[in-house]
């Protein structure tokens, strides 16, 4: 049930590929709460996924850019600006790639090559985009930006491989830039670590479906959906959550604070 907590709000979304993407239930989310915005993505996922769609759904204009672009980022940036009349509320940064995951390459022996970019696409880019809102003073005072991040971040999931790497960096990323934007201009910055979900880029890990099965049964309140990840980061593009900034939020249905489950010991009783 919508309660229009982003009435007034605009904003920039990127990485929404298809219906699977948390992105792609952001916007919906966004846009039933009152919200404007452009979408984004990089011309290539643009063309594998089905982003005009989302725009039609959403009444929102599209901007392709490479976010690893500063020239892109510039251009999106200003062009986002001219099509919301003004600065904006929230930017929400789900990307993520490694072609060392795609190529099935070992963390023992990455492709240093591939390496930089998972590091440049999945973390590094966080950084490009806030630096070119800084740069234009493109977000209002108490704006919010959120990327979406995942435990493997602080604790090692093996298969999540080179991709646990740049999450880590990802969340430096926000903790840094949101001492210096929050002190500049009010803005906060946040990463979520969502639980396990099952989206394009998620589902090219190896061992992924048994991984979320593990998940389910290891987590209280269970998987939290994308549905309900889309909500989340709401909370954090709205109002309401003005004082928090430089955060990692778990959103995992408890997963991060359980060290064992009753139903996962009786599993190894079997």
């Amino acid at each position: 049930m919508a309660n229009n907590i982003l009435k007034g709000k605009k904003g920039i979304i990127f990485g929404a590929l298809n219906d699977q993407s948390i992105a792609w239930k952001v916007a919906e989310q966004a846009h039933a709460e009152g919200a404007e915005f452009v979408l984004t993505n990089a011309p290539i996922a643009m063309r594998m996924g089905e982003i005009n769609k989302l725009a039609e759904k959403t009444g929102a204009e599209i901007i392709p850019a490479d976010a690893t672009s500063e020239e892109d980022l510039d251009n999106l940036i200003t062009k986002s600006m001219e099509i919301l009349g003004g600065k904006i509320d929230f930017v929400l940064h789900s990307i993520g790639m490694s072609p060392n995951v795609r190529k099935g390459k070992h963390y023992t022996e990455l492709n240093y090559k591939f390496y930089a970019q998972t590091l440049d696409v999945s973390a590094e880019s966080l950084h490009k985009t806030v630096a070119a809102c800084y740069k234009h003073d493109a977000i209002n005072e108490w704006g919010s930006v959120v990327a979406l991040t995942y435990i493997a971040a602080q604790r090692i999931f093996p298969d999540y491989n080179d991709m646990a790497d740049a999450k880590s960096l990802l969340e430096s990323i926000s903790r840094s830039f949101g001492y210096h934007y929050g002190i500049k201009k009010k803005v906060r910055i946040n990463t979520v670590s969502q639980s396990p979900t099952v989206t394009t880029a998620g589902a090219g890990i190896k061992g992924f479906n048994e991984f979320i099965n593990f998940s389910e049964k290891m987590s209280p309140l269970g998987n939290a959906p994308g549905e309900a990840c889309a909500d989340y980061c709401i909370s954090l593009f709205s109002d309401y959550t003005r004082y928090v900034t430089m955060q990692n939020l778990f959103h995992d249905g408890g997963f991060s604070n359980t060290g064992v489950t009753q139903e996962v010991i009786e599993k190894f009783g079997e």
